[in-house]
């Protein structure tokens, strides 16, 4: 039942996401010796990038090239895998947006179980998956039992495996465009809207000093703007900061902000929720300071400190300073 395991690979015309590499490690959680099989999806020129990039890391992919699919369409991917996907099949994909649109359908479509958002696998119990969630925002981890004796969709949080770098796959390709012949979709795409960038392109930034609801007032700013001037850093945000409209749109991080790849992340009383954490790639070297010592920010952080950030940041500062 386990045996062969698939992941959906995504990618941003060609640029794999990070949940590729995670998918190995879930999918070695749920059965150390299973064969997983890769799914690229997109334009000729993407997944050609893509099946190039993976290649070192999964021993078999499939590939379904075509121009129907340089946009990531759910609704024509999901009958795409429907179509593909051998019977009681394991699928992994990654919780993001794009995730969140395919697989509850797909679950359906393939009669199998669906499991969203799960940040830990603990194992097979019978025919059920032992799978971890959050719940109340992350503030409790709840267990939950996911029938997969007719197969399972399962979405894993970004950044909640690590990435495998074992780099033992074979790279063995196969096209299965001729399946995607005739699939059709209401839905198309029209056009991409890029955000618009502000004064600082957060993106591009190596270190982030990033503040969230914990900050308190909009008047309390100014201490994390002072460290983030010390450490040469540019200044983010979650976003209750946003709404508050205390700072612009151009600075928050998450899924329905900016996606960021920093080498550093210093999170100031930020909670850690997954529409945050969704944004942040790459695995930064992260430092949370919170005074919550439950916050789920300390299940992902390198360095946590539970303290006021309007008590450890000046300090923090000063120290930084006295150093230079």
């Amino acid at each position: 039942m386990t045996d062969q395991i698939f992941g959906y690979i995504s990618h941003k015309n060609g640029a794999v996401e990070d949940s590729a590499y995670e998918i190995i490690t879930a999918a070695k959680k749920i059965n150390a010796g299973a064969s997983v099989t890769a799914i690229v999806v997109g334009g000729d020129e993407a997944v050609n990038k893509v099946c190039s990039a993976i290649g070192s890391t999964y021993s078999n992919i499939w590939k379904i090239s075509g121009k129907n699919f340089e946009y990531p369409n759910a609704e024509l991917i999901r009958a795409l895998l429907v179509k593909i996907l051998p019977a009681k099949s394991l699928l992994i994909l990654g919780h993001d947006t794009f995730g969140m649109d395919l697989s509850p359908g797909l679950s359906i479509k393939l009669n199998s179980s669906f499991a969203a958002d799960i940040v830990n696998i603990e194992g097979l119990e019978g025919n059920n998956l032992k799978l971890v969630r959050q719940e109340f925002s992350g503030q409790v981890s709840t267990h939950v039992l996911c029938d997969i004796s007719n197969g399972a969709v399962i979405n894993i949080r970004g950044g909640a495996f690590h990435a495998d770098e074992a780099k033992s796959g074979s790279g063995k390709i196969e096209d299965k465009s001729k399946e995607a012949e005739g699939l059709k979709a209401k839905r198309r795409f029209i056009e991409v809207v890029q955000a618009e960038v502000g004064d600082v392109d957060i993106t591009k930034s190596d270190i982030l000093v990033s503040i969230g609801r914990g900050i308190g007032e909009q008047e309390n700013i100014a201490i994390a703007e002072e460290l983030a001037k010390t450490i040469g850093a540019d200044l983010s945000c979650s976003r209750p900061i946003v709404d508050a409209k205390w700072l612009e749109k151009s600075r928050q991080v998450g899924t329905s902000g900016q996606t960021v790849k920093p080498k550093v992340y210093i999170a100031l009383g930020i909670s850690g929720s997954f529409q945050h954490l969704g944004g942040i790639k790459g695995s930064p070297f992260m430092v949370a300071v919170n005074k919550n010592s439950k916050a789920p920010i300390f299940q992902v952080a390198d360095v946590g400190i539970v303290e006021d950030l309007l008590e450890f940041v000046p300090v923090l500062t000063e120290k930084v300073n006295a150093m230079k």
